[in-house]
């Protein structure tokens, strides 16, 4: 991918603005080189994204790093609980030296994060799906992604709306199926409008899983594939070998 050149910022394209545009294309390196130094929090959200995706030591370092610059300035801030959990759980369900009190650790910063309007929609779904893949409660993940729901569509969020989706179509596959594949291929569509490639990738593989064998199972895979190996999508990758 081209990175934007200094004319950018000639037709008033804010530094900050370009570099969402990069951590959107999955462009994580870019996107930081390109971010204005006074914005902590968006630093730290896209360090903790790319740690997500690449699952590498020097990623997470860089990304709990971001996040403590983020809760020094501010110790109230309900992003970087928001963060800081996020961290925790990407430990626990890729099993990268987990700390004993991460569960928790990530229960307890998501209800954080989640009594702040501005944050309360993602934070929901990531008490869901502690609930979902930690607790193993797909009662209680369906009323936190459902509270998710609510705010990503007054938000107008498509990217959170597109997680949500692909959660709950997960949770209609035994008693719907049509259902459940319906809302695994609108995460694919929201993602594909937004062109937002790490994910796309993840919806791609996640619908081919659901599907008979078959030309589209073959094109989604190899099409995700294609994407991991770009992007070095660490756990994406594995997932496609095994």
């Amino acid at each position: 991918m081209t990175v934007p050149g200094p004319g950018w910022q000639d037709v008033g394209v804010e530094r900050d603005t370009i570099a969402r545009h990069l951590w959107r294309a999955g462009q994580w390196f870019a996107a930081l080189r390109w971010l204005d130094e006074a914005n902590p929090a968006l630093r730290a959200e896209i360090a903790v994204d790319r740690y997500w995706w690449r699952l590498t030591e020097a990623d997470e370092a860089e990304a709990r790093a971001a996040v403590d610059a983020l809760v020094a300035e501010n110790p109230a801030s309900t992003l970087g609980a928001l963060l800081r959990g996020q961290l925790a759980y990407t430990r626990v369900v890729f099993d990268r030296s987990p700390r004993a009190d991460d569960v928790e650790r990530a229960d307890e910063d998501f209800a954080r994060a989640a009594a702040d309007p501005a944050w309360r929609g993602w934070a929901s779904f990531w008490r869901g799906v502690v609930a979902d893949n930690l607790r193993e409660d797909p009662a209680v993940a369906a009323d936190f992604y459902a509270i998710a729901a609510e705010h990503a569509a007054v938000d107008r969020d498509l990217l959170l709306e597109s997680y949500l989706v692909r959660h709950q179509g997960a949770h209609l596959l035994e008693e719907d199926p049509d259902q459940g594949v319906l809302l695994l291929r609108r995460s694919l569509q929201l993602r594909a409008a937004l062109g937002a490639r790490p994910q796309i990738a993840a919806a791609q593989v996640a619908l081919a899983m659901v599907l008979p064998p078959g030309d589209e199972v073959d094109t989604l895979r190899e099409a995700a594939a294609f994407t991991a190996t770009e992007l070095q999508l660490a756990w994406l990758s594995e997932s496609l070998d095994s």
